[in-house]
Order: structure tokens, then sequence, then C-alpha cells
């Protein structure tokens, strides 16, 4: 058979890639340049045509229902993949995988009958961008070592001898797919990197960095640029043009461990009882100019990763730590935000200032909170001396607006927040519920009102701008909570379709205290929209703004950088056309970026957390403890302890029949009779705790148990 007739055929069978088509026909120079030749008269015929880089035949019209789309998950016998846009996924029985990988840029083709109605499922028809690096662990299978990825840990793959890197049973490692297979366990891969062993999680954190190219060490580039800012100060030069604030008592409030200080704030009270509000954010881009490797690097970061007690910085430490970070009693270049509120803390009118600002003290919100009780002891007014006199000024305040916020239907809900403890080797020895009092919310109030006027400014100058956008939450998601409130016998007949922040709040009101608290809250939480960033502004729901934006942390994040570059240039003079000519594509771009990169830290910070709640699990094995259900599902429960640490009954631990039923928010035993509700309390024993997995599994206690 001609070679051309050959491609045909295979084309027929299969949409194939030139990379196919040779490893078919081809191997050596010769007959591959005889099937390009084959593939060209076919082009030219019209038999064939192109799609992304995969042939198909004319006459089959399938090159036109080919889907671009990204593998996004990973099973034992299936995938699913996401369309490019995001839109909706697709589901890919394992047969028709491709031995495809998360990551992979594919194109699928969508089955006309499914096997479930109204279910999207389809099959690879090609891999058109290969994603060879992952990140698993090591084990020793049938005694080989194999590789088992973090993405699929249903699956091993074979470990080549002589690039295993040193690898050990149980070691965490970054591997390269050396050489493909036609399925998963067929591939081949090398190690690249290794981090240690999986059961700690700190190792698990560093590869879960890795495994999203996040890396601690910043380019070669970067750090000589950086180095030349290691022991600046501010010259008076760099004062000229600038307010003068060092007179202003401003200083920083905290945690206690704090070394990127983005912020400082200043207060006084104004003969007609009002309020003078400064809000002075650190002047980053006074430091990081556009089109340096500076910009450039923090424009790929996009946001610092905070997990433990460990911080990978957008910016090095010369700037993230040195010269931007608003350190007690040295001078620096601030963009500040002027504000003018009347008594009952409604604001009238606002200003954004280039200024030089010297903060007097370096608070910590323990000791606030402390002087704001009035239990601090002589030692600590001591260290506050210059700004004590404020801090009644700043509580006052913070009641008008805590009231305007709850008026205007502002949502309080309760993240549930947890704080690891660590020994001094870095593993996780206890875990407790983060606990704020009154001086964090004073400061988020404060920033949340700067943030306001940052974005309403943009809006009346009517410049490029990025925006932080909160949507309304949509149908499905509104259907999910409506679901689990009439389960726990709430009422939520709202006046419209979508319920307004208001109505919302007034349910978490009346749930607090109560066993549904923290699971009304989750539930509210996974209801909201994702807050993204966007150059257009759409207003906040949660929040209940119409403008809101990001202005307060340009250390840690860029589309704050973003907006004061932006900001600054309106400031200077330069005109609207000139302004949406230079930076409606970096506002646009900023949003895109910082959107993105926001999604991937937050994983890697929920993960890593769970790892380091799974390696503090292990110390306790065989404890019982008390335990609220904060899931219900058919396999089993989920119990979320009194600490924030959440584990999961499987139902073969609570009954022998291994029939269960689920109602709702109720698991039920057809047999026995015993129910399981959504915030009923249990007493439970640790029995597992996976650290690389960040999973942990309970079973029901003994009834003798307290």
């Amino acid at each position: 058979m001609a070679m051309r007739d050959k491609i045909e055929h295979a084309i027929q069978n299969q949409p194939c890639t030139v990379k196919d088509l040779k490893s078919k026909f081809g191997g050596d120079r010769g007959s591959d340049r005889k099937v390009m030749e084959a593939v060209d008269q076919l082009v030219h015929e019209a038999v064939i045509c192109q799609r992304q880089g995969v042939f198909f035949t004319v006459r089959s019209g399938r090159a036109d229902k080919a889907l671009l789309c990204k593998v996004v998950k990973l099973g034992k016998n299936f995938a699913f993949v996401m369309l490019e846009d995001g839109t909706s996924d697709i589901f890919i029985p394992g047969r028709f995988t491709r031995g495809a990988m998360p990551g992979d840029m594919v194109l699928v083709e969508k089955f006309e009958h499914p096997r479930v109605e109204g279910s999207d499922e389809g099959e690879i028809l090609a891999i058109l961008e290969e994603k060879n690096d992952l990140v698993g662990t090591a084990r020793r299978i049938e005694g080989r070592l194999k590789f088992v990825p973090d993405d699929c840990p249903a699956i091993s793959m074979q470990l080549m001898r002589d690039c295993e890197g040193g690898a050990k049973d149980g070691d965490k490692v970054a591997v390269e797919i050396l050489q493909r297979g036609n399925r998963q366990e067929d591939h081949r891969v090398g190690v690249a990197m290794r981090f240690g062993s999986s059961d700690e999680a700190k190792r698990c954190a560093k590869a879960l960095l890795y495994a999203q190219d996040i890396r601690s060490r910043f380019p070669d580039k970067v750090r000589e640029e950086a180095k030349k800012l290691e022991n600046a100060e501010v010259s008076e030069k760099d004062v000229e043009g600038r307010m003068d604030l060092r007179a202003l008592p401003i200083f920083t409030i905290d945690s206690a461990e704090t070394k990127d200080i983005d912020d400082a704030i200043s207060l006084t009270k104004t003969p007609e009882g009002g309020f003078e509000l400064g809000v002075h954010i650190a002047d980053v881009s006074n430091y990081v100019k556009p089109g340096s490797e500076l910009d450039n690097e923090a424009f790929n970061r996009a946001t610092s990763v905070y997990y433990a007690d460990q911080v990978v910085p957008m910016l090095p430490k010369q700037l993230s730590n040195g010269i931007c970070s608003l350190n007690e009693g040295v001078l620096r270049l601030a963009f500040s935000c002027l504000m003018h509120l009347d008594k009952d803390g409604n604001l009238i009118d606002y200003r954004f200032v280039k200024s030089v600002i010297r903060s007097r003290v370096k608070g910590v919100y323990s000791e606030i909170n402390a002087l704001l009780a009035g239990s601090a002891d002589d030692e600590l007014k001591g260290k506050y001396h210059e700004v004590l006199s404020q801090l009644p000024a700043m509580k006052e305040l913070y009641g008008h607006r805590a009231r305007l916020r709850k008026e205007r239907g502002c949502m309080d809900i309760e993240s549930g927040e947890v704080k690891l403890i660590l020994d001094e080797d870095g593993h996780c020895i206890d875990v407790k519920k983060r606990t704020s009092g009154e001086s964090e919310a004073m400061i988020e109030e404060f920033m949340l009102l700067a943030n306001q006027c940052a974005a309403h400014f943009a809006r009346v100058k009517q410049i490029p701008f990025v925006y932080r956008v909160h949507e309304e939450p949509n149908a499905e998601k509104l259907e999910r909570l409506h679901t689990l409130l009439q389960a726990c016998g709430i009422n939520d007949h709202f006046a419209k379709d979508v319920p307004t922040p208001k109505e919302l709040s007034a349910i978490l009101e009346g749930v607090r205290g109560g066993p549904y608290e923290q699971i009304i809250n989750t539930g509210m939480l996974r209801c909201m929209s994702k807050a993204v960033y966007e150059e257009k502004p759409k207003g906040h729901y949660g929040l209940v703004l119409k403008d809101y934006a990001h202005f307060t942390s340009p250390i840690r994040r860029y589309p704050d950088l973003a907006i004061h570059r932006i900001m600054t240039a309106q400031l200077k003079g330069m005109d609207k056309d000139t302004m949406v000519l230079r930076y409606s594509d970096f506002a646009e771009k900023a949003s895109k970026q910082s959107s993105e990169r926001e999604i991937i830290a937050m994983q890697i910070e929920r993960k890593a957390e769970d790892c380091y709640k799974a390696e503090y699990a292990r110390r306790h094995l065989g404890e019982c403890y008390e335990g609220r259900i904060s899931g219900v599902t058919q396999r089993g429960l989920f119990i979320e302890l009194e600490n924030g640490v959440e584990g999961f009954v499987p139902a073969s631990s609570l009954t022998p029949s291994g029939t269960m039923l689920t109602e709702g928010i109720r698991l039920s035993d057809p047999v026995s009779g015993k129910n399981w509700s959504l915030g009923d309390t249990m007493m439970i024993t640790i029995v597992r705790a996976d650290v690389n997995l960040g999973k942990i599994d309970f079973e029901v206690a003994p009834a003798s148990t307290k």
C-alpha cells in the first residue's frame, strides 16, 4: 500500500498528529520525509484537513466538532477535561484518555450518545501540549520503585532505574515524564527533585509550590536589581514633591511576626467631632518600575504565598522587608489616602497624595487589643505612648463604621481559619481556631474604606483600573444553599430570586451560637461567587459596595501595585486619553494574571494546611475526641473537631449492614434505624492520617468513651 493510502486509512480510523503519523510510518529521515509528502498531498487534494495540529478526513466532518480542552482531573479509569474558556467540563472514560495527564492540552470530540443522558462525555483525539512535570511520591511496589502522582494516587508509573535521583520509598519527589506510553501506567519518569519524606508536611508543602512553578529563590537578574536596594534609605531628594507627614503620629498594627508591613494609620478628631483618618500605604511603585526585572517577576508571581510559618514573597526581601516595609522609626515613602468623616462615621471627602512618613511604633494586634480593653500594664502603655491618644478615637470611629456596614447588609461570614503551631523543626504539634479581636476588625475596616476610595477615584476619573469584583451567586449555587437551609429547618423565602446580602446576613445572625452555625457559615461561603480582578467595575456583592479595589497591600499583591502605578500617573497630570492608551492593556493583563495566580496560591495554602493538620493528627492516633458532623454523604460522614481539624468516618465504621440512605443532611441505617444528622456531635477515634494527601480518617469511638 502506498504511503498516501496508508496515511489516509490511518486518519479515517483515528485523527492523528504529525508525531503520530511519523511514529507509525516513519522512523528515519527518508521515511519521515515520505510521510510529510503524503500529508501535503492529501491536504492539497482536500482529502484531509488540519485543526490545532491534528489531521482529520474532510468527509467525516469531525474537525468542526473537535474542542480544545485542558485535562483537569485524572482517575484510575477516567479523566475530566475543561473547555478552553472554562465554561464546562467533559467526562472521558478511561479507554479514551490516550494516556493524557493533568495539565495536558488536548483535542476532544463529544459523544453523540453519552452513557448518562444529559451528561457531556467524549474522547481525547490528540494530545496537543504535554505537561511532563509532575509531583508525587516514590513508592516501592512489587519490588520496584515507582512514582505515584498526587493528581492521581490510584495509578503508578515506572521510575527509570538510572533516573531515580537517590529517591527512597516514601519520598516526596518531582519527576519528568521521559517517555510516554499509550496508558498513564506505561509512562516512564525520572526524578527531577527530591524533597524528603512525604510524612513531613513541610516537605509536602515545598512540593506543592514546586508543582505550580513557585520558587522561593528569585532569578539572578531579579536578585541583581534587588541587591541595589539592599541598604537603600529615603533621602531628602526622594522627599521632594511629597506631602511631609513625618510630624503625624503614624503607626502600624500587624501580627508580631510580620516583616512585610504594607500599611500604617493615623487618626485625629476634628473640632466638629468628625475624624481625619489617614491610611498610609508603602509606595512600592516608586521602586518597582515598569519593564524592570523586579516588575516582570512580581507580575508573574502576582501574590505572596503564605502557609504555616512560611512565606514565598512576591518581591525580594530587600524590598518586602526592607525599603518598602513601613518599619518603625525610619523614613519611608508612602501613598496616603487622607479621609474626612463626619461625627457619625460617614465618608465626606478623601484625597490621595504621595507622602513621606515615619512610623512611631510597630503595633501588635494582641497588644492593641489589651490597650483597647483597658487590661494593658504600664510597660505596654509606655511602648505606645506616642500613639496612645489615638486609640479611643479609632475605637469610636470603628463603632460607627461597623454600624454603617451592618445597616447596608454587609455579610459577616466566619471563615473558620486555623492557626498551626509548629515546633522548632517545623512539625505541626497543635492546631487552634484563629481568633481576632477589636484591633483586627478595626484595621480591616479602615483598609476597606481606603480600598473603596481608590475604586471611587478611578471611576470618577474614568481611568483604566484593576477593580476587585464580587458578583452575586449563580442559580446552581443558590439551589445548593436552599437545600442546605431547608434541611436545617431554616426559612429562606427571599423577596427575589437572588437574595440580598442583608437577607443572608439575617440567616447567619439567626444561627449564631447554635449547632448549625459553622455548617451554615461554610455553606454560605461555598455559595458565594469567587471574587476576581477585572478592568471594569461591577461592584462587590458581599461588601455591598458599588466600587471596590485592592489598594492597601502592594508588597504582597500585584493588583495593588498596578493601581498605585496608574493612580500615580493620574496625580502627575497625565491626560485621560494618554492614560487609556498606556494603561488599558496593562490593567486587563494584570487583572487576568492576578486572578489566576490568586486561585493557585489559595489552593496551595489550603492543601498545605491539610498536610499540616494530618501531621498533627498522626501524633494523636488512637485518641478520642468529640466532633460535630460537618458533611453527609452516602459513603460516610465528615466530622470537624473543636480545633478545626476535619476527618472522614466511612459508613462501614457506622454500621455493619453496609446499606446507608442519605436524606439531605441525614445519613440513616435502615436496618438498625440509627440516624446521623448534620450538626450532631459524636465521639470519634483518629485511626489514620495521610500527611502526603492531607487526609484524616476517623472511626466511631467506643460507646464507653466520654
